[in-house]
């Protein structure tokens, strides 16, 4: 319906509700708030409307293009980007970008994500690969500003990258049991086959990433019975020292780091299994039903028994 509209009249029909916006006060940039897309799912996919272009925009989330099919001009950040078929861009959050007309033939797909379902144990065994991709996914775990704001990956010839975003795009569309399981896992596959396939040298880790990587791991691999006086002994630091390096590295406090892997945990067993969800509670380490239940909420925007239809 919008694409027949934007056929015939060549001008950009807006297909996301004004709630789902924030204007930005400089120039006419359109910030797409996560809310939106990510209801009940860690990815979103869709195919980008043809024959108009769409204007300058950013996200709150990671986004890829890639181009199915035809050819695509794009201005990130000022700067031109042409895709061929195969190609696919990296959007880094917050970056601006517009999409230049599509025509008949041409097909991009987009693929939104949310920095929260990439998984720190993936993000170490990128580390040694020293790829520019590594650390531009680091800095979203770590809150540093990206140096890089996109990356454009080439058509690789033996089509391997095309095979794995088909299985998503098919899994997705599916709408099977599991799929939203099933596609983050395809996700780490992608990203992993573009560290793989396009090995590109970068500055060497500091110190610093090092200690968030190792944090984040404690994190994720004992988040049910993690504290901090538990990881500062573990790693050699004071238990204060530790705290505020942890807030101002990656903005977010110890606890609040915490509770949202728990949350993460959580929402992975209640969209695989047929778990009760007090048991779910107690078994990511969440004490209080009352509290997990508010900021279940707050976190996914929806509550527990929403996903499964209770």
């Amino acid at each position: 319906m919008i694409e027949k509209e934007q056929l015939k009249t060549g001008k950009h029909i807006v297909n996301i509700p004004s709630e789902a916006l924030y204007k930005d006060s400089v120039a006419s940039n359109q910030k797409v708030l996560n809310n939106y897309f990510f209801r009940n799912r860690d990815v979103y996919i869709s195919k980008h409307p043809r024959f108009a272009p769409y204007p300058t925009h950013s996200h709150q989330f990671l986004e890829i293009n890639y181009m199915l099919k035809g050819t695509c001009e794009q201005i990130i950040d000022g700067n031109p980007v042409h895709l061929n078929q195969g190609d696919l861009l990296l959007i880094d959050v917050g970056c601006s970008h517009s999409v230049g007309k599509l025509n008949e033939n041409d097909i991009l797909i987009n693929l939104l994500f949310r920095d929260k379902s990439i998984d720190i144990n993936f993000l170490d065994n990128m580390r040694r690969s020293n790829s520019v991709l590594y650390d531009f996914l680091l800095n979203q775990k770590s809150n540093d500003h990206n140096s890089t704001d996109y990356i454009v990956f080439k058509n690789n010839i033996d089509n391997d990258i095309r095979y794995t975003m088909e299985d998503i795009i098919t899994e997705y569309y599916s709408k099977k049991e599991f799929s939203n399981s099933i596609i983050k896992n395809y996700l780490q596959i992608l990203l992993t086959k573009l560290v793989r396939h396009y090995h590109v040298p970068m500055k060497k880790n500091n110190h610093t990433q090092l200690l968030v990587i190792k944090i984040l791991k404690e994190i994720d691999n004992n988040y049910d019975t993690i504290t901090l006086s538990k990881i500062a002994k573990r790693l050699g630091y004071n238990r204060n020292y530790l705290s505020n390096f942890i807030k101002k590295e990656t903005g977010k406090t110890f606890g609040t780091l915490v509770v949202n892997k728990r949350l993460i945990q959580a929402h992975n067993l209640i969209s695989s299994t047929t778990m009760p969800i007090s048991e779910i509670i107690e078994t990511v380490g969440m004490k209080n039903r009352t509290s997990f239940y508010k900021k279940y909420k707050e976190y996914y925007h929806s509550l527990p028994g929403d996903e499964r239809g209770d």
